[in-house]
């Protein structure tokens, strides 16, 4: 892996000097310093500055701006300026706008006003690339490209007439003929047969439900829109600096943008983390996970958190004491190599002039969340010359799979009350209780050589099978590994087809079984799941899906309790050659899931890092040299006490020793080297 930034853990945000007087930018300076900002995010939505009126570029401020921060020590990470095109745009490439799917165009006054397939779009956002690159190539403080910002935010999904065009081009390539996008799209349901290409349309507004693989092909073709984009600026970024690397802040649980197929174009995976104060410990964590096993663990980036308060939820309580260090250094644990925040100065008229920064309004040092952000600064730099660039090494592997995400979401469908994500945060939840490390993966990225590195296999709700992922399943598990699947998977294959032979279709034979009927709950319609013998012996509550599953070499470890299909299997266990696969037919209660993956894990040979009380965090960072770094974190509200393996470990935080077993405060952090 190359080191771009080593021996660096990046730490800033979000800066905007064009809001401010260069006055200003002097005490910012001074500012940043007492912080410990090493790198700032710049010239996100200055579009409209640097070219006021068309093929007028004016970058005299930008000049003054990164001038400065090479004076000061400080990084750049260049933003390309592309997120918010113009309002001039808007007036004279009206077709630039989006389009929603009821056939309305949106206007420019807000922020990503712009149509992914426009290709005055386009045009002119290459045309400014070309501009900046080329001006700030050499510049001592240039260090990161930042691509455009937050790509589809606002604009997941377009539906206007540049779209069709491209949807037709994008099916042409992907089909080559008519004849197969009709065969794929399954058109003689309800006389959809389509003759010619022009006929062929986004999946519009229409007066019943769209056809089910168009509406998946649109997701598709909308993620590779916005990823052409993506390209367009990597291309002239490639040629112009090939050293410097290349990001763009992707979402957290943000449906339209695959996560994986993107991190192939980026050197360096960044995302912005914004959890809603109900959010739990584990909710915060899975997004690092996700991103860190999106480039096969290589360290990622928090480009934007709060350092408080947000202005875009419902309610906007700040965060309490200690929360803000613990966001920052849980980043950190979960092997990131960079924690900055939106934004640096809190911005005094605009939308977003009640989201919190870093700089209050009231402007000074003396401010609670300065303090606190200046602190976790001081901690960081303590902490980079041993910690940046190390690595999570886990033996479990989190399939989170975007195709079967578009796909099981697809209404009418079964149940409105899926939720792709939940169920993936269900199972993570139990690994989290753990301190179980975990990779977070795309089954078609890494269910090939990579594969063998894991002893334990999880993909909830893999309701799509892409190609080749039946027989990288059925050879982890033939080789010794354990594989655990939940309903609704294994159903339809790419082109959003039922497989034949019964559910659960490709996965039938691997987990030893055949589900003859599914069946979605209403919110007021529960069943349960019981236990008779054994660790597990219990009845827990079970919501949301119920199967009628029968046995076909398989046995059940549980059944249902309640109506029809009550004596039935609900989980079952199958040995496939060396190894174990596992299926859950319903959607228990937490309480069972996490005693559930308690009980596979030893039996798989996965161990936690430490063994610790109810709300205390461990995860380990280890150098190529095998130097090893615990991170202990205390998200709990009370005093806790931890036993710690045999050795000797330092603490890195305030250079002390200990042995045995450490105290550890209320939401406070420990770091330990082995």
């Amino acid at each position: 892996m190359q080191q771009y930034f080593p021996n660096k853990i990046l730490y800033g945000g979000d800066y905007n000097p064009e809001q401010w007087s260069e006055e200003t930018w002097r005490e910012d300076m001074r500012l940043m310093k007492l912080a410990h900002v090493n790198m700032v995010s710049i010239n996100i939505f200055s579009w409209t500055l640097l070219e006021p009126e068309p093929h007028k570029y004016h970058f005299e401020q930008l000049d003054r701006i990164m001038d400065m921060l090479a004076e000061h020590g400080i990084y750049a990470d260049l933003a390309t300026a592309t997120a918010s095109p113009p309002t001039w745009m808007s007036r004279l490439y009206p077709s630039m706008l989006p389009v929603t799917q009821q056939g309305v165009r949106m206007s420019h006054g807000s922020r990503q006003h712009y149509c992914p397939n426009s290709p005055d779009y386009r045009r002119k956002a290459g045309a400014l690339v070309e501009q900046i690159a080329t001006r700030y190539a050499k510049h001592p403080a240039l260090k990161m490209w930042h691509l455009n910002n937050e790509y589809g935010c606002h604009t997941g999904v377009c539906y206007c007439e540049n779209c069709a065009a491209a949807f037709r081009k994008w099916l042409q390539e992907r089909y080559q003929t008519l004849d197969k996008v009709n065969q794929a799209w399954g058109t003689t349901f309800w006389s959809q047969h389509y003759y010619e290409w022009e006929d062929v349309l986004p999946p519009r507004a229409t007066p019943a439900q769209t056809n089910p693989t168009q509406t998946l092909d649109y997701w598709r073709f909308m993620n590779d829109s916005l990823r052409g984009c993506y390209e367009l600026e990597e291309e002239i970024l490639r040629r112009t600096t090939p050293s410097i690397p290349l990001t763009t802040n992707l979402m957290v649980a943000f449906k339209p943008v695959d996560v994986f197929d993107w991190a192939k174009h980026m050197d360096i995976v960044s995302f912005d983390m914004y959890p809603t104060p109900h959010d739990g410990a584990a909710q915060v964590a899975m997004p690092h996970d996700i991103m860190r096993g999106a480039k096969g663990g290589q360290p990622h980036i928090v480009m934007e958190m709060s350092p408080s308060q947000v202005n875009w939820q419902p309610q906007t309580p700040h965060k309490r004491p200690g929360q803000l260090r613990m966001h920052i250094m849980q980043s950190i644990a979960r092997g990131a190599n960079g924690a900055l925040f939106f934004q640096w100065r809190q911005s005094m008229a605009g939308a977003e002039k009640y989201h919190s920064a870093v700089v209050s309004h009231e402007g000074s040092e003396q401010n609670r969340i300065f303090k606190q952000v200046a602190q976790a600064g001081a901690e960081l730099a303590k902490l980079a010359s041993q910690v940046a660039n190390t690595r999570i090494h886990a033996k479990v592997a989190l399939l989170m799979d975007w195709q079967s995400w578009w796909s099981s979401e697809y209404q009418p469908g079964p149940s409105d009350q899926l939720r792709y994500y939940e169920q993936i945060l269900t199972y993570y939840k139990a690994l989290y209780a753990r301190n179980i490390a975990v990779d977070i993966v795309s089954p078609e990225a890494e269910l090939g050589e990579n594969l063998g590195k894991y002893k334990l296999v999880i993909a909830p709700l893999l309701h799509m099978i892409m190609p080749g992922v039946e027989q990288k399943l059925k050879g982890f598990v033939e080789q010794g590994g354990t594989f655990l699947t939940t309903f609704f998977s294994g159903i339809v294959d790419e082109h959003e087809h039922v497989i034949p032979g019964g559910y659960p279709g490709a996965l039938r034979e691997l987990l030893g079984i055949y589900v003859e009927e599914f069946d979605p709950l209403t919110p007021q319609m529960s069943n349960e799941v019981v236990i008779e013998e054994g660790e597990l012996r219990g009845r827990y509550a079970a919501t949301r899906w119920g199967e009628l599953v029968h046995l076909k070499g398989a046995q059940a470890l549980a059944r249902f309790g309640q109506d029809y299909y009550a004596q039935q299997p609900a989980i079952t266990e199958h040995s496939y050659g060396q190894g174990k696969a596992y299926y859950v037919a319903t959607h228990p209660e937490q309480r069972l899931v996490d005693a559930l993956i308690k009980q596979i894990c030893a039996q798989a040979g996965v161990e936690p890092v430490l063994s610790t009380p109810e709300g205390v965090e461990v995860t380990l960072r280890e150098g190529e040299h095998g130097e090893k770094f615990y991170f202990v974190l205390n998200q709990s509200k009370e005093r806790q006490q931890i036993t710690l393996s045999e050795g000797s470990y330092t603490s890195l935080l305030d250079e002390g020793k200990v042995q045995e077993t450490i105290t550890i405060e209320p939401f406070d952090v420990l770091v330990l080297k082995g």
